[in-house]
């Protein structure tokens, strides 16, 4: 399926993205004109493991899982991209490709921009290489934090994590996965996420049905979170904290 592009509207606007936002006004008038309104279905594949960029992209309400792919076909989520991001770090890392792939897994909108056109802003040794270099730290704190969660936590706690993870890049309550598709990004088999899931729904903190979650008691799903959440948040709240004037 091809990226529909579509022209900026009242209802999309780029600094629904956080990072497009903390850009000063002159750094946005560079790069906004070239920015591209892409619909970003559930399912979507961005990119493949060992694809050249070609564009980095920055959701709005949509949410990318970064995965990394086996031989055999089974995958794990190392990261999960919302409007607090940007999908396409490897461009600034003197490589044009990555060895994860790219996955939309909850679909809406988001903006494309030419990988060559960041890079030169990037190249300018200005805001935008500062605000990168923080972005890239707080997203590999989320990398390694998800490796030892994956390690020593139960599934459980990972799956509070990742919904956790999931909530703070939605605008509401409401996440539409599957439990296969949930699996998948855990990297376990899918009757631990039924287990998890029930246990949950017992105890009052998610409704579900048909691949709709709903979180229903956000304090009680943070209390039975391992500590990886909080880490992972708060440097990203740290490094990326909104500063512009």
């Amino acid at each position: 399926m091809s990226e529909s592009a579509s022209p900026v509207t009242t209802q999309h606007n780029p600094t629904q993205n956080h990072l497009l936002r903390m850009l000063s006004t002159e750094v946005q008038q560079r790069l906004f004109p070239h920015l591209e309104l892409v619909e970003l279905p559930l399912g979507k594949i961005l990119y493949e493991s060992g694809d050249v960029l070609r564009y980095v992209y920055f959701p709005t309400n949509s949410i990318v899982s970064l995965l990394n792919v086996m031989n055999n076909g089974s995958s794990a989520e190392i990261a999960v991209v919302g409007r607090d991001g940007m999908i396409g770090v490897s461009v600034f890392m003197g490589g044009e490709s990555t060895t994860s792939r790219a996955l939309v897994q909850s679909a809406g909108y988001g903006y494309r921009l030419l990988a060559q056109r960041i890079k030169d802003e990037f190249n300018r040794h200005g805001e935008l290489l500062n605000l990168m270099l923080r972005y890239l730290q707080a997203l590999l704190t989320q990398i390694a934090q998800t490796a030892v969660c994956n390690r020593h936590h139960s599934i459980e706690q990972q799956l509070c994590r990742w919904l956790l993870l999931t909530l703070d890049r939605l605008p509401d309550n409401h996440v539409i996965m599957t439990q296969e598709l949930i699996a998948n990004m855990l990297g376990v088999r899918r009757g631990s996420v039924t287990e998890s899931a029930g246990r949950l729904h017992e105890q009052g903190v998610i409704d579900y049905s048909r691949g709709h979650i709903i979180v229903t008691n956000r304090l009680k799903l943070e209390q039975l979170s391992c500590e990886c959440y909080k880490v992972v948040k708060a440097e990203s709240d740290r490094l990326l904290a909104f500063n512009k004037d």
